[in-house]
């Protein structure tokens, strides 16, 4: 259980750790849980290990209005799941030709991604299962929501999005996603969303880093390491 004296945490493995203890409390059928690259993935593995539940990264790509790298029209997913935005793209004014060669751009990236991180390993299985989706923090949820609705068209059993620290608007703005809505989900099949869980929700925020002693950059050495390590029964990457 998270300490009521907690303020911060002194890295991404504890508070992996302290994550992991709580979503131990949600009801879950055949666990899994994805680490968002590349910080994600070390909260992600401590969570798994607490949990016993497998581990596997998910990778989601945002779309972006050219000009306007910050503004997304859509996003595209593992799976081959791609989610666009229509009041983006008309307010944008974007034409079918070049959404096409913007997603086929970031498709040729993501599947670069794969293949570097994952190796031979094919991704996990997302059917059927509760998904808890990690990343090491929040600070608009963008990338959160993204990969909620990329992940929803997969149809997993339910999704859980978690993270050690966020600010009191973004996850207010997951609770929209509670319980699915079609309107929201843009036509995908329904998986109930699970309340979002944040350790801390500190006011004023001032950014993810933060609230971590230790907020050192990931490395991808680090990601493959961890993913490596998961996938060894009885192994650990300490």
């Amino acid at each position: 259980m998270l300490s009521g004296k907690l303020k911060r945490f002194r890295n991404r493995r504890q508070a992996g750790a302290l994550l992991g203890a709580r979503l131990a409390e949600v009801e879950s059928v055949d666990p899994l849980v994805l680490g968002l690259l590349r910080g994600g993935v070390p909260v992600a593995f401590e969570a798994a290990q607490a949990l016993g539940a497998d581990l596997d990264l998910f990778l989601v790509r945002k779309l972006g209005v050219p000009g306007q790298s910050e503004l997304a029209f859509g996003a595209i997913a593992d799976g081959g799941v791609q989610v666009l935005n229509e009041k983006v793209i008309s307010q944008a004014g974007l034409g079918q030709g070049l959404i096409e060669r913007i997603a086929r751009k970031q498709e040729h990236e993501l599947a670069r991604r794969a293949r570097f991180y994952r190796g031979e390993r094919p991704p996990a299985t997302i059917a059927g299962r509760t998904v808890f989706l990690v990343d090491d923090g929040m600070a608009t949820g963008a990338s959160m929501r993204a990969a909620i609705l990329a992940l929803s068209y997969q149809k997993p059993h339910a999704i859980v999005p978690a993270v050690p620290v966020a600010p009191q608007q973004a996850v207010a703005d997951l609770h929209s996603l509670c319980p699915t809505s079609p309107k929201d989900l843009q036509g995908a099949p329904p998986a109930a969303i699970h309340y979002p869980v944040a350790l801390l929700t500190p006011s004023p925020f001032w950014g993810v880093g933060a609230w971590y002693d230790d907020f050192r950059q990931v490395k991808d050495a680090d990601v493959i390491r961890l993913l490596d390590a998961s996938a060894r029964p009885g192994s650990g990457a300490h």
